[in-house]
C-alpha cells in the first residue's frame, strides 16, 4: 500500500510505493494504452484516464 510521507516545509510530499503498487499501475497501463502506440497516443489515452492506489493508514 502507498504512503504519503510528509516533509513537513509545505514542500512537495513524498509517496512510498510497494512493489504491488507499480505493478498494478503497469498493468493498469497495458490495459489502456495498446503495445505498440506512440508516445503522443500514450499521453492522450492517459490524459483521461485516473488510476488509485490505496493509501496506508
Amino acid at each position: 500500500m502507498a504512503r504519503i510521507i510528509e516533509s513537513g516545509n509545505g514542500q512537495r510530499r513524498i509517496i512510498k510505493m510497494s512493489t504491488e503498487d507499480i505493478l498494478s499501475i503497469v498493468k493498469d497501463y497495458q490495459r489502456i494504452v495498446p503495445r505498440g502506440c506512440d508516445f503522443e497516443e500514450a499521453v492522450n489515452r492517459l490524459s483521461d484516464t485516473v488510476i488509485f492506489i490505496p493509501e496506508e493508514v
